[in-house]
């Protein structure tokens, strides 16, 4: 229990400094809160809108892993590295692809709500 009761303090810092220090963590905790409400006028059936809600919470997980690279990379050095800039690249770019599904998903959702599909 001591263990999980750390990994739960562990997770409550990372996600505040997240928080404070990213403007894309805060736009996209915000879109997952946006997403529950949302998620229920789209989808068409319960699974639909939990899927919907999960699509917003992985781009949330890429962001915090692309944080955190970000991050390590910076406290590595101040220097321009063109290594680290493709490594920061990836990271971006891995952000970019997990809001490409979400948004995928919300759309294949929404044609299927108005039976386009």
């Amino acid at each position: 229990m001591l263990r999980l009761w750390r990994a739960t303090i562990n997770t409550r810092n990372g996600l505040a400094f997240a928080i404070r220090s990213e403007q894309a963590v805060r736009e996209e905790i915000f879109a997952l809160a946006l997403s529950v409400p949302l998620a229920w006028l789209v989808g068409t059936t319960a699974m639909r809108c939990v899927e919907l809600v999960a699509a917003v919470a992985f781009v949330l997980v890429v962001e915090l892993l692309n944080t955190a690279i970000e991050k390590l990379a910076d406290r590595l050095t101040t220097d321009h590295d063109p290594k680290i800039g493709q490594v920061k690249d990836m990271g971006s770019a891995a952000v970019g692809v997990a809001l490409l599904m979400a948004g995928a998903f919300w759309l294949f959702a929404l044609a299927e709500r108005i039976g386009a599909i």
